[in-house]
């Protein structure tokens, strides 16, 4: 079996004192005051924000992080960390409905994206894994916070304190070029797309914000998601994208109205896209390689007349007779929506999951009237 080796630094952008580990650590603190930056320079690792490997966990792979607290969402600093051993056997995990292994039972020797789908099971909250790795996902689709289970009886999730103790989907841990090459070529896992996409994809974006107009004042280069700019600007108001696509906020969290940027230069990108504020976070999207698949649904929480879409669809009302696309699900690929027929108005960008009401998205508008892919190269 092959292992990791990862550096973590006390301070952003590896500076500061270092601990160099090719093993478990249960508690940082036995060697650095914090840790604010790392780089995995092999194999896999999961990272967690309690000693004890307790608490949310984080999986890295290959790469630099150079603020992973902003890159990944991560309210604190790494306090332990597991290496991941790449398992070269068969898969096996039984999974139960409830705690102490009650409840319906499942045996699972593959990747499932929903366990709602495939089994009717509304909740996993206990399971036994015989053989393999597994990261277990609080949402379909492999979305949401993460759990990482080595081979064991886990009766409870609430005893790895975490913030979710149930989880709707599950993936296997395997070869770390299948691993990469899974994020690369599927775009399914949000958890590939958020907590990964700092780290090597096909398409690595990289955007340089300037607190003022024609790109003057103080910058912030950027090669992953944001969820917050005021972390390193007072505002945004200029941008270069040098490479990729990126999708960009006017609010903090990815919420409010939003704007696609493909590689140029945006002097003044309020006056340009007709934002009323300044940039507040922003999403690398990462360039998909297979079908693209999204339901639509003409009212909210997935109800009244539903179509499925394969390709791009400039108008739901000559295509389908729909007045309104108010919920979708996106089975693959990552679109964007529009307000308007034909492409035009604002825009809103999706990617696998499910969305019952577009208004949590803190948008001026939530009826939709046109689809598009966003395909490679970014267009």
């Amino acid at each position: 079996m092959t292992m990791g080796k990862i550096i973590f630094y006390e301070d952003r952008n590896f500076q500061g004192r270092s601990y160099e580990t090719s093993s478990d650590c249960s508690d940082m603190t036995s060697y650095l005051s914090r840790c604010q930056s790392c780089r995995v320079e092999s194999g896999c690792v999961m990272v967690y924000e309690r000693p004890n490997f307790m608490g949310n966990q984080y999986f890295m792979r290959r790469g630099e992080y150079a603020d992973y607290m902003s890159m990944m969402g991560m309210r604190d600093c790494i306090r332990s960390c597991r290496m991941i051993p790449m398992h070269r056997g068969q898969f096996r995990m039984r999974i139960y409905e409830r705690e102490n292994f009650g409840g319906q039972m499942h045996e699972l020797m593959e990747d499932c994206g929903n366990i709602q789908d495939r089994y009717r099971m509304s909740d996993c909250m206990s399971c036994q894994v015989m053989d393999g790795h597994w990261l277990l996902y609080e949402q379909p689709q492999y979305r949401g916070s993460m759990v990482y289970l080595r081979p064991g009886e886990y009766r409870s999730f609430r005893d790895l304190g975490v913030n979710s103790n149930r989880f709707m989907s599950m993936r296997r841990i395997m070869d770390i070029k299948w691993f990469s090459k899974d994020c690369e070529e599927g775009g399914k896992s949000t958890g590939c797309a958020v907590i990964l996409s700092n780290t090597g994809m096909n398409m690595r974006g990289k955007i340089i914000f300037y607190e003022e107009r024609n790109f003057q004042g103080r910058s912030y280069e950027c090669m992953s998601d944001c969820s917050d700019m005021s972390s390193y600007l007072s505002r945004c108001q200029s941008c270069k994208v040098e490479s990729g696509c990126f999708i960009v906020y006017d609010r903090p969290n990815f919420m409010g109205n939003q704007y696609f940027m493909k590689r140029g230069d945006y002097a003044d990108n309020i006056s340009m896209m007709g934002m009323r504020d300044c940039i507040r976070s922003c999403r690398m999207i990462p360039m998909h390689r297979g079908q693209f698949r999204m339901k639509i649904y003409e009212r909210e929480n997935f109800s009244g007349q539903m179509n499925e879409l394969m390709d791009d669809c400039d108008n739901i009302q000559d295509r389908y007779r729909m007045s309104d696309c108010l919920s979708s699900q996106v089975l693959d690929g990552h679109w964007l929506l529009y307000e308007q027929p034909h492409f035009r108005g604002r825009m809103m960008y999706l990617r696998p999951g499910e969305y019952r009401s577009f208004r949590d998205q803190g948008m001026s508008t939530n009826k939709f009237m046109s689809m598009r892919r966003i395909i490679d190269p970014c267009s």
